[in-house]
């Protein structure tokens, strides 16, 4: 944790933009530069613009979209049909029946 803030802060960014799991996979990247010499301190080392494919700075998403489903949406705006609502209840099939 204490990595991803520091790495946050070099990078400037806030610590939900880092990804911890990301850093933790990448700590193998570093031991390998490490021993090559090339080098020594982890926090450079994943805010480098040529380590940025190690995928340590999460993307920002879009927004969630909702589906409108109304044939004449101008319309039917204060609808309940206007907008999809997926059935929370789906049924699942566990026995053959014979």
């Amino acid at each position: 944790m204490d990595l991803g803030d520091a790495i946050a802060n070099e990078l400037a960014l806030p610590i939900d933009r880092i990804s911890l799991e990301m850093i933790y996979r990448g700590l193998y990247h570093f031991s390998v530069a490490r021993q090559k010499g090339l080098t020594d301190n982890p926090i450079q080392y994943f805010a480098a613009k040529e380590n940025q494919d190690l995928g340590i700075v999460k993307s920002i998403r879009k927004p969630l979209v909702r589906l409108i489903i109304a044939p004449f949406p101008e319309r039917q705006k204060n609808s309940p049909d206007f907008f999809f609502e997926p059935n929370s209840q789906t049924l699942l099939t566990t026995a053959i029946q014979a």
